[in-house]
């Protein structure tokens, strides 16, 4: 069976660039994926492509959706957990953006990353970016640093990143990008790193930060002020409850202590020495969610 499904193969395509993020492991606060859904929808792409999910996903672990069909109260219908490409050639934008966005697979990685290079080779692809988020001990109160890795020294000054020497565990963000590389492709990778101790909240400052890092690869702008207006809500729930609990701004204090200007790795990391946070976690993160509009 064919896993990559093409339902209308693109024509006249500029140098496309691939964006792929993945929800789970590689997306602390769910700030990667947000980032490539805002993209794709800023620039209305358009669905052309999928993975069928049959081979990769233990259905236990990511239960596909049950849900009403369009215009029907009575038939029902199972969204699986697939991986959707999306594709805008809008004149906007100076090259085409193609965007796919999955939940982590659990299985055959290198048969699912063939897939992906089948994809990008029909399609031309010039660039595979991938975006992800890593929890790190870094303060809310600081601008959120971004760390990566890119395929050549030109494409790592574009993205203001550095080497990364990170050594460890990996996640499919970074067995894509070595795979899409051997292959022969040109690939970066942008972290956005997420303060640990909110990590259950979606995080809108590193979702802003990982889109405004993007746009320049298209010659693009765009009005990114519901980003801006949710990050500083964002910041501002958190300066009451910091201002309400003493135990909490101790802990963002050492942070802020600790904080440097350092490349992090590019990857998720391990403990530290740090006190743990767990402590804190349940109630920064029940009072954001009482701050939600109903």
């Amino acid at each position: 069976m064919d896993v990559l499904k093409i339902h209308s193969r693109p024509e006249g395509l500029r140098r496309p660039i691939l964006i792929m993020a993945f929800g789970g492991w590689n997306d602390a606060a769910e700030s990667a994926t947000i980032a490539a859904r805002y993209l794709a929808t800023s620039f209305r792409a358009e669905k052309f492509a999928e993975i069928d999910p049959e081979e990769f996903y233990h259905f236990g672990l990511s239960r596909p959706n049950v849900r009403f069909k369009p215009g029907s109260e009575t038939e029902r219908e199972i969204i699986w957990p697939a991986t959707e490409f999306s594709i805008t050639q809008s004149s906007d934008l100076t090259r085409d953006l193609i965007v796919g966005i999955a939940i982590e697979p659990h299985l055959q990685w290198k048969t699912y990353c063939q897939a992906v290079v089948d994809l990008a080779r029909r399609c031309e692809v010039a660039l595979v970016l991938t975006l992800g988020a890593l929890l790190a001990e870094v303060p809310h109160t600081r601008p959120v640093r971004l760390a990566g890795s890119a395929s050549d020294p030109e494409l790592a000054v574009r993205f203001g990143v550095r080497p990364s020497r990170y050594e460890g565990p990996t996640g499919i963000v970074g067995v894509l990008g070595t795979f899409c590389r051997e292959q022969g492709f040109a690939t970066a990778s942008l972290w956005a790193n997420v303060p640990h101790y909110i990590s259950g909240i979606e995080n809108p400052k590193a979702t802003l930060a990982l889109v405004r890092r993007v746009l320049p690869l298209f010659g693009a702008t765009l009005d990114l002020s519901d980003l801006e207006e949710a990050g500083k809500q964002f910041d501002s729930n958190l300066k009451e409850i910091v201002a309400q609990n003493t135990k909490i701004a101790n802990y963002i204090k050492k942070l802020e202590s600790r904080d440097v200007e350092e490349p992090a790795p590019a990857e998720p990391v391990g403990p530290s020495d740090l006190p743990p946070a767990s402590e804190l976690v349940a109630e920064i993160e029940q009072f954001l969610r009482q701050q939600r509009p109903e």
